[in-house]
């Protein structure tokens, strides 16, 4: 059975080419929103790639009761929406309860469940129920194969297919460390499998009141999460990471992001 899931004419999994989940982390606002997608259709058409936008509506995950949440709800996805008519792109963003999940889905093509909330048994079952295919992002604290009973909650409930994407797992005191061979275990799970290349390099409170980073690990780790297999690779990217309001300390940079498409594509080319 080959591991693959379709959103629109996007085949993520075995046998298709490396997808990739691009986006800032939240919207900010239209301006930014713009040209960060506009940046990415011409990476789209330049390495002949499939790109699904991505960004939130909401960060409900913040460290500082100070941290920005967002523009608000309807807004964003309104803004999200334009992106996706204008460019072409579909959507994914997080959804955060079950509430948000059946308004989201009007709008993108695929629901993220947060790492944290990944075992709230009520989400994955409101998500599954949408009809929309779901990424599952793999706690912190979660072993890769236990993901497989996360993707069942959400397949039983009516979603046409399931993702599952390694980020790291926590380790000791701010700090995260990714192990490899999540991507081999979970895609033996029967379902596509995603790297998340930006906040795998999270330092959780690193920055004082806000989550650190360290994005010189971005390039090393998306090249050998491809060369482990993954069938996607997740990159949050923004023109100036510095003045983001969500993320500053993970994001990559989106005039480095070409780069690394091209070291990345070959590595794919190499295992073909």
């Amino acid at each position: 059975m080959k591991n693959i899931v379709c959103i629109q004419d996007i085949v993520i999994g075995d046998g298709y080419p490396l997808a990739f989940l691009l986006g800032p982390c939240v919207v900010e606002g239209r301006e930014m929103l713009f040209t960060v997608a506009k940046k990415l259709l011409t990476l789209k058409k330049q390495y002949d790639i499939p790109i699904v936008f991505k960004s939130s509506y909401k960060k409900a995950n913040r460290t500082s009761d100070t941290s920005f949440i967002g523009i608000g709800m309807d807004e964003a996805l309104k803004m999200m929406e334009t992106v996706k008519n204008e460019f072409g792109f579909p959507l994914i963003t997080d959804v955060h309860t079950e509430q948000e999940c059946g308004i989201a889905a009007e709008v993108v093509d695929i629901l993220q469940i947060p790492a944290f909330l990944c075992r709230q048994t009520e989400l994955l079952r409101a998500a599954g129920r949408t009809g929309k295919p779901v990424n599952i992002k793999k706690g912190q604290f979660m072993a890769p194969e236990k993901m497989k009973f996360q993707a069942e909650k959400v397949i039983a409930a009516g979603s046409p297919g399931v993702i599952l994407t390694e980020r790291g797992t926590t380790f000791g005191y701010e700090d995260l460390v990714v192990d490899m061979r999540s991507i081999p275990i979970m895609k033996s799970t029967g379902h596509p499998v995603v790297f998340d290349a930006t906040h795998s390099v999270q330092v959780p409170g690193g920055a004082s009141n806000a989550t650190g980073g360290r994005p010189q690990f971005i390039a090393p780790l998306a090249k050998a999460a491809v060369a482990a297999g993954c069938d996607a690779l997740f990159i949050e990217t923004h023109p100036d990471p510095p003045s983001a309001k969500s993320d500053a300390g993970s994001q990559l940079v989106l005039d480095k992001l070409q780069y690394l498409i091209k070291e990345v594509l070959l590595i794919r080319d190499a295992l073909a």
